[in-house]
């Protein structure tokens, strides 16, 4: 992919005001305006008779996210198996009472239906297009607080909503952590229109050879193409080495007609909360 290396990084003047080049340090303090929990600490995880599960260290990210979360904020409310239990969690302290007057605003029609049968009061872009955080969990974390998100279909309005917000805070297991993205070997989404679908598909394996790629159009379980929540189909990247350069490959991506949106979500990120066999921790900018 000779074109990428000629494409030079956005100038700061085009970014949104929080799409900048990050100067990422480990830290375990995150402040906010609100007095509530305003301090972020590394905590060891209990030790239990059974080694911690998957789900057990997304639940610890999350219940440690949602203390971010302060009554009256308009929240995006994320998709994936690690925001279902963001999500669980809010509906628990809006029952108790703890939390008070939530807005959330989902990026799934999975999430939406999960939100209301807990109660949660939920809302559109539309009527609230400025959020006060948004909570997600990612496919993959480099270390520049750069993501891979969308393997779970829901790609677009995750990136929607999560640009719209003032903070965005991603909660992972340490699984999730990689030194470039596309490095896992698992899938980057592309989300397409249906229409002549296996052009762009053709296109995308074409334009990442040189990292290796294989493209392949997503199945739902009943071997039929997958279909997004906006009525279009998802193609997957296949990577066996790193993108080289991730700004340059999302914007030849998005350059191609056709396509919708991909997963790369670059210098998004205030936070990321990482659960490992040996607690949390917190990485910001």
């Amino acid at each position: 992919m000779s074109s990428l290396s000629l494409l030079s990084r956005p100038s700061s003047s085009v970014l949104r005001h929080h799409h900048h080049k990050p100067t990422v340090t480990t830290t375990t303090r995150l402040t906010f305006n609100s007095p509530r929990h305003l301090t972020i600490k590394a905590f060891s995880a209990p030790s239990p008779v059974q080694p911690l599960t998957q789900d057990d260290l997304k639940k610890l990210a999350a219940d440690k996210a949602v203390e971010y979360v302060r009554s009256g904020m308009v929240l995006g409310l994320g998709t994936g198996s690690t925001a279902a239990f963001v999500v669980s969690k809010i509906g628990e302290l809006l029952a108790s009472g703890e939390l008070k007057d939530i807005v959330g605003i989902p990026t799934s029609k999975r999430t939406q239906e999960q939100a209301a049968s807990l109660g949660i009061p939920l809302s559109v872009l539309d009527d609230h297009p400025k959020l006060d955080l948004a909570i997600d969990g990612a496919d993959e974390v480099d270390p520049d607080l750069n993501l891979v998100k969308g393997r779970g279909g829901a790609l677009l309005r995750e990136k929607m909503v999560e640009a719209a917000s003032d903070k965005f805070v991603v909660v992972v297991d340490d699984s999730k952590l990689v030194t470039g993205l596309g490095g896992s070997g698992l899938a980057m989404p592309v989300e397409v229109v249906q229409f002549c679908w296996k052009y762009n598909l053709i296109r995308l394996q074409e334009l990442f050879k040189l990292e290796g790629c294989d493209a392949k159009l997503r199945l739902g379980d009943d071997g039929k193409p997958y279909v997004t929540d906006n009525s279009n189909y998802i193609v997957d990247l296949y990577f066996k080495n790193p993108i080289k350069d991730a700004w340059a490959a999302g914007k030849e991506i998005s350059a191609f007609e056709g396509v919708v949106e991909h997963g790369l979500f670059l210098d998004m990120t205030t936070a990321v909360i990482i659960a490992g066999k040996d607690g949390v921790s917190v990485k910001s900018k």
